[in-house]
């Protein structure tokens, strides 16, 4: 498949050099895979894998109204966020469905950082320059200015600890520091989308392969290996985290894409979408989100559609193989009535499977 006119990290060039399958993805020319998705899933759970996420977006807010600012973009809290800290927030249009979910750094009391989701980078920065006009703050794209490498595994702390003088087991989960990796001041943050421990590393745009090098280097002997999207897909789903355009997206509420925590009515800011939210709590949510675990070898697919009895009462959000499992694993947004049932099947082809409802993570259920 070509790549004419696909955008490409700093890292491409050591993506292809290191054997990595390049897909299209959000408009970017990514790796899928390495040696293999299963292997490489496997190896963040038991020793490490390193991503390449540089076509993440980030931009910044600065200004004294800046958090004041943030607060009602999003539907978290973020008067109560503090310098070190990060904040998990999906930001809603005012029907109270979502426009994507991203992450706040907090830097100062009036400069934050935001990482937004690749494929919807460009609607993001669009929607919040129009929502920041009567603030007073600034916002900037900086998208193209940094790279962003994931580190995720159990042995992530140990290999990094290597590159870096900040002591790492110091961060706390949805915590960073500023230091120095490979010589040029870098983010650290610990976040992770995979249900392992590990980190996130910003740094200058051109960095990125340079950084990569020494942790592929310095990684080799712990089991480390070079991991891609697609791992990184059935490695979320096993933790039960969202992703836009699935779980999430323009056509589902945070209550509905199963982060209703995130929504912090009682703020004392008003933000976007809450009155639709509160209208829609106090009338009762229609739909639920529930992750399933299934004993047939068949995956059910996205958009797939789920059954209790004769009833169609939703439908397959997100499917995969679980390669912990060895099993398919799913979530799906169903009728909040069905929710307790222990009844559920899919259909794939004109055929009934049996789901069975799990709380994540689906990797460590008995």
């Amino acid at each position: 498949m070509t790549s004419v006119g696909l955008k490409k990290t700093s890292l491409h060039a050591f993506h292809v050099e290191n054997g990595a399958r390049m897909v299209p993805f959000g408009g970017w020319d990514m790796p899928v895979q390495y040696t293999g998705i299963l292997a490489e899933h496997q190896a963040v759970r038991t020793t490490a894998g390193l991503f390449d996420v540089s076509h993440m977006g980030e931009t910044t807010i600065q200004g004294t109204a800046a958090r004041a600012f943030l607060d009602h973009l999003v539907t978290n809290d973020v008067s109560q966020l503090t310098p070190g800290r990060v904040l998990y927030t999906p930001m809603c249009y005012e029907s109270g469905t979502v426009v994507d979910d991203l992450l706040i750094y907090c830097r100062s009391e009036t400069d934050f950082l935001l990482c937004i989701n690749a494929g919807n980078t460009d609607k993001d920065i669009d929607w919040i320059f129009e929502k920041a006009e009567r603030f007073d703050c600034a916002v900037e794209d900086f998208s193209s200015s940094f790279c962003q490498l994931a580190l995720q595994g159990p042995r992530a702390e140990s290999i990094l600890q290597r590159l870096v003088e900040v002591p790492l087991g110091d961060i706390d989960y949805y915590h960073f520091v500023e230091g120095a990796v490979c010589g040029e001041t870098a983010i650290i943050s610990r976040t992770g989308y995979t249900g392992e421990a590990g980190f996130e590393i910003y740094a200058p745009w051109d960095q990125g392969p340079v950084i990569a090098q020494a942790i592929q280097e310095i990684g080799q002997t712990d089991g480390m290996v070079l991991a891609g999207l697609g791992c990184r897909d059935s490695l979320r789903l096993e933790a039960g985290f969202p992703l836009y355009g699935h779980e999430i997206s323009d056509t589902t509420t945070p209550y509905e894409g199963g982060i209703g925590w995130t929504v912090k009515l009682k703020k004392t800011s008003d933000f976007i979408g809450k009155d639709s939210l509160l209208e829609l709590k106090s009338v009762g949510i229609p739909r639920r989100t529930v992750f399933f675990v299934m004993e047939d070898r068949r995956i059910a697919r996205a958009g797939a559609v789920v059954y209790c009895g004769d009833e169609a009462i939703g439908e397959v959000v997100s499917g995969t193989q679980s390669p912990i499992l060895n099993k398919p694993i799913g979530s799906a947004l169903i009728k909040t009535e069905f929710v307790s049932s222990e009844n559920l099947e899919v259909d794939l082809r004109g055929k009934r499977y049996a789901i069975l409802q799990a709380k994540p993570p689906l990797h460590k259920i008995n």
